[in-house]
């Protein structure tokens, strides 16, 4: 009986007992807020350089203020808003916009398509095609403006040359609207088609073998399977680089002001290729009326999320009839 109570172990007490549980308490609060302290640096970066402009310029777009005296501000409420929709140069830079965003979108995303479907068949040196189509995205846009310029040069341009190989008159890129559109939309469709191709083909690497399979002992062409297999699977990629797509659009600055050479943001000597994001630069960086320029770039984001709120209606729509 002594031994049997000699082996019984007494629960632990005093001040071991109490180390003991303050360990599990503090193992315990690590293991609950240690991912959220990972996660801070995000969030102080994005409070810093994401959400504070955004507040920032949301409220400088209610108040007259000139960038030299950012601090001086008076109230105005909505009427740097009501400028815009009366403001010529401001449609004219929405038009434009929309304009060169369906130039440059439509085009680059089918050539995309069709290189991501070639590139996802066996072809003899792939390697080296996915590194060629990756290259424009790797290239700055200063650089690749430039050689563009000089492409498009109204007297030595290579494209004039050509042109003119073929009996065609020489064309001023640069001071035509829809020929100036067409230039700087050519230059996006360089930069980003081989980056949007890559995206394609890392989404038909997902697709299963078995479809293609299917569709050629059926007797599928090569078409009718990019036709009928490769275009439903990539769905939902393709609605999220059209996304992405329209916003770099809608952002659209480099390219235009490159383009236009030492006239600055005017876009043109007309305005003819003059983006939002020109004129807010012009309104802001040259003008100096740092008001209107915040009312300008709400106005784009406001411009972003209804065409988002459009395509997910149109994509929930599709998902409740289909």
């Amino acid at each position: 009986m002594t031994g049997m109570l000699s082996g019984t172990t007494a629960p632990v007490s005093g001040p071991r007992a109490e180390r003991t549980a303050r360990r599990g308490r503090t193992h315990r609060w690590a293991a609950r807020w240690s991912p959220y302290a990972y996660l801070a640096p995000f969030f102080v970066f994005f409070a810093a350089f994401g959400l504070f402009p955004l507040l920032y310029t949301g409220w400088a777009s209610l108040h007259r203020v000139e960038l030299t005296a950012p601090t001086d501000m008076e109230w105005v409420g909505l009427r740097n808003y009501s400028r815009l929709l009366t403001d010529e140069f401001f449609w004219n830079a929405l038009r434009n916009t929309v304009t060169i965003g369906l130039m440059s979108t439509v085009p680059q995303l089918l050539m995309a398509l069709g290189i991501a479907h070639l590139l996802h068949h066996r072809l003899r040196g792939s390697t080296f095609f996915r590194v060629v189509a990756l290259t424009p995205y790797a290239t700055s846009v200063a650089a690749a403006t430039l050689v563009f310029v000089l492409l498009f040069g109204r007297d030595f341009g290579l494209v004039n040359w050509a042109l003119g190989l073929a009996g065609a008159d020489p064309v001023d890129w640069q001071n035509g609207r829809w020929t100036s559109q067409f230039a700087v939309s050519t230059i996006v469709i360089w930069r980003w088609t081989g980056y949007n191709a890559l995206i394609y083909l890392a989404a038909l690497q997902a697709v299963p073998g078995e479809l293609y399979e299917s569709a050629a002992l059926d007797g599928a062409s090569r078409w009718r399977q990019f036709a009928h297999v490769t275009v439903p699977s990539l769905r939902p990629t393709i609605l999220f680089t059209c996304v992405v797509s329209t916003i770099g659009a809608t952002q659209l600055f480099g390219e235009p002001l490159l383009f236009n050479g030492s006239a600055g943001a005017t876009g043109g000597s007309d305005h003819q290729f003059q983006t939002l994001g020109l004129y807010l630069y012009e309104q802001g960086w040259v003008n100096l009326h740092l008001g209107r320029a915040s009312a300008i770039a709400w106005a784009m984001f406001l411009i972003l999320l209804l065409a988002g709120a459009v395509v997910a209606l149109a994509g929930a729509y599709r998902r409740r009839t289909g």
